[in-house]
């Protein structure tokens, strides 16, 4: 039966507002770095010659051959205070004392990229594999400069490569749960956490189910720009 009272606590609730507002922020900061990341990567994968897109694409695809909860909690013992990254900081006289990394921001988004960035390349590769070079060519018979062409004809055209691979790592980081749980700490409280203690420590059911809806509707809401985009493109190439 619908309460509407559950929805009404998660408005006033100060905890509920403050863990979707934090994962739509890192979902939203994991899908720009993943992108800044990304996009290079994938340009040269479409570039690349066709006897080394094998080899960089097994690059891209080797970390889901292990698990993925090994894949996170290895980063506990990279990013830990006696970690592999300070002792490496350290041998070079970079630093003086080791960093506080882990249970940070920092942790949790470097967490989030690792896991997601395939996810942003995939799409993006086959979009840009699929341009058609003459386009390029074109523009550099004009005078066209390779920056000018990249911004103002690689970048329109793979649009929907970008939008495609911002979809695959917004959506799922949102309603992220293990990689908070391993990497994060106070300030990272996000909503698959809170949605885990509703369930399995406060026995609260109703409040998690609440909680749960109105996290599939903050993720309808992209998905509904996408679909949005791709019903043009459609109407556009017909």
């Amino acid at each position: 039966k619908l309460k509407i009272a559950n929805y009404i606590q998660l408005a006033m609730d100060d905890l509920y507002l403050v863990a979707y507002g934090s994962s739509l922020k890192y979902a939203a900061i994991t899908t720009v770095v993943c992108l800044i990341i990304g996009y290079p990567f994938a340009y040269f994968m479409a570039r690349a010659k066709p006897t080394i897109r094998p080899t960089l694409m097994m690059m891209v695809m080797l970390p889901f051959w292990t698990s993925f909860l090994l894949r996170i909690y290895a980063w506990k013992g990279i990013l830990a205070t006696n970690g592999l990254l300070n002792h490496f900081l350290l041998s070079l006289g970079v630093i003086n004392e080791p960093l506080h990394m882990m249970n940070t921001p920092f942790s949790l988004v470097v967490g989030m990229v690792y896991a997601y960035l395939p996810f942003m390349i995939l799409p993006l590769y086959s979009n840009l594999a699929k341009m058609d070079v003459r386009f390029l060519e074109a523009a550099a018979d004009l005078g066209s400069t390779p920056w000018k062409t990249f911004w103002l004809i690689t970048v329109p055209l793979s649009k929907s490569g970008i939008i495609a691979g911002a979809m695959l790592v917004f959506i799922p980081c949102v309603g992220e749960y293990v990689i908070p749980e391993l990497l994060g700490g106070p300030e990272t409280l996000m909503i698959g956490r809170v949605l885990s203690d509703e369930f399995f420590t406060n026995n609260d059911w109703p409040r998690a189910a609440a909680v749960t809806v109105v996290m599939i509707l903050l993720i309808l809401v992209p998905m509904a720009i996408f679909n949005k985009y791709q019903a043009e493109q459609q109407g556009r190439a017909s």
